[in-house]
């Protein structure tokens, strides 16, 4: 009979666990495809800044930057499609059920699909509020508009390929979802050049470029998630639209959704706050945070290894590699960290040469380049409790302590904001550091209702 999968009780359970082993061997055999798979993407950043910033404006890199981040504003009402189908999924397999991984999948692509649609339906009222929430200047406005109106149209293209990689990752098939993301990347970044430089497309150019690897990507990804289908365990139609598994990736989608809305936000309102300094500032801040992201998903590779863990952990309700999973992935998240701010303060000055040739923005991205630096050291805790929490799908205490954090955020942006742009990056630090914190000090408590107390 195909009955729906249950949903987790926050209450010990009673069924008998399903161990299983975790070593430095699995934590590194899924951190570092998946590390790879995520570095690929500020890579991209900085060839799409780099290819902006050779077109001879600082307004171009401005464009480029406020365009990306309205597209990841309303991206944001999806970004649970990946991690939550990884949590979902994860925990299917650590509990044993083959026909709910199909399931998982199957559901998240038909909301994908509906979700893209949607998007592109409210493109013009999103670029209108992103435009007037971030007021850049007149030639930035202009920029932005070329760069969004094409960008958009790849919606149901992108939100498939958050389903496809989180299903993947969910399935512990590391080196698939690195493969995944090395063609939407790969085919992103030499889209990018040919169409923005060489062929003399400018935005425009970098904007479709995106669009087209992001559908070659699902087209692939597709493909790959197909083969790896059982078909004498696909679940029936009645199974795949249960409403009490689409409520739980509802309920997941509004705490995720709070979640990712308040990062993206504090990630515009730092992009905002740089506009009212000046292009040039708003330009240099766009370059340094090419920083952060290079961090963020070198510690991302290791907090998805934490998502699977966890999540199979807590599907499996084995307590051991719940706890041996969290500590040995934290271990190598921490000396990452520490390696990746090493590096960036060692080469940051190169980065920049490399990424602007306008020497004012080079000048004062000098000023602020160990701050962006040190983004490495402040967010590791954030990255890594992120990763526990999705595999867990500890939906609601994740986004709870995010408006904690971002509360905080805007409470130190306020004491600090006649420091300018150095108040500005503290600002960011202290929000990086409050949300590593706040969901620390929740660990403890989460775990003892999934596992009860030894």
């Amino acid at each position: 009979m195909d009955t729906p999968f249950p949903p987790l009780s926050p209450q010990p359970s009673q069924h008998p666990a399903r161990p299983f082993d975790v070593t430095h061997r699995m934590v590194l055999g899924l951190a570092v495809p998946m590390t790879l798979a995520y570095l690929t993407t500020p890579v991209l950043g900085l060839v799409d800044t780099a290819v902006a910033g050779r077109l001879g404006s600082a307004a171009a890199i401005g464009g480029l930057a406020v365009g990306a981040v309205i597209i990841d504003v309303a991206y944001t009402t999806m970004n649970f499609l990946r991690s939550g189908t990884t949590g979902l999924t994860a925990q299917a397999v650590g509990a044993g059920e083959e026909k709910e991984k199909q399931a998982v999948l199957f559901r998240s692509l038909l909301i994908a699909l509906a979700a893209g649609l949607l998007i592109i339906a409210l493109a013009p009222a999103i670029l209108r509020a992103g435009l007037g929430l971030m007021a850049p200047g007149e030639a930035v406005a202009g920029a932005t508009r070329r760069y969004f109106e094409i960008r958009v149209f790849g919606s149901p293209f992108a939100f498939a390929n958050y389903a496809l990689l989180g299903w993947l990752i969910g399935l512990g098939r590391a080196g698939l979802g690195l493969t995944l993301q090395l063609v939407l990347n790969g085919t992103n970044v030499a889209l990018s050049v040919l169409l923005g430089l060489t062929l003399g497309y400018g935005l425009p150019g970098i904007a479709a470029a995106t669009l087209i690897a992001e559908f070659t990507a699902m087209v692939i990804g597709g493909a790959i998630c197909w083969r790896l289908l059982d078909p004498a365990v696909r679940p029936s139609w009645a199974r795949v639209r249960d409403k009490a598994a689409l409520m739980r990736i509802a309920n997941l989608n509004a705490d995720i959704m709070l979640r990712s809305f308040l990062l993206l936000f504090a990630f515009a309102f730092f992009t905002a706050q740089g506009a009212k300094l000046g292009e040039t500032v708003l330009a240099a801040n766009a370059v340094l945070f090419n920083f952060f992201l290079i961090a963020g998903y070198f510690l991302d590779g290791l907090a998805t290894a934490a998502e699977q863990i966890v999540g199979r952990a807590v599907g499996a309700r084995h307590r051991e590699s719940f706890w041996r999973g969290i500590w040995l992935s934290s271990l190598w998240n921490g000396g990452m960290a520490l390696a990746l701010t090493v590096f960036l303060l060692v080469f940051g000055y190169w980065l920049i040469d490399l990424i602007t040739t306008l020497e004012p923005v080079r000048e004062e991205a000098y000023r602020w380049m160990t701050l962006a630096a040190l983004t490495a050291l402040t967010g590791v805790a954030a990255f890594q409790m992120d990763g526990i929490y999705i595999g867990a799908t500890w939906s609601r205490e994740m986004s709870m302590m995010m408006v904690v954090s971002f509360i905080l955020y805007l409470a130190v942006w306020w004491l600090l904001r006649d420091w300018g742009n150095l108040g500005l990056w503290l600002s960011l630090h202290v929000f990086l550091a409050a949300r590593g914190i706040t969901l620390s000090l929740r660990l403890p408590v989460r775990a003892r209702q999934i596992f009860g107390t030894e």
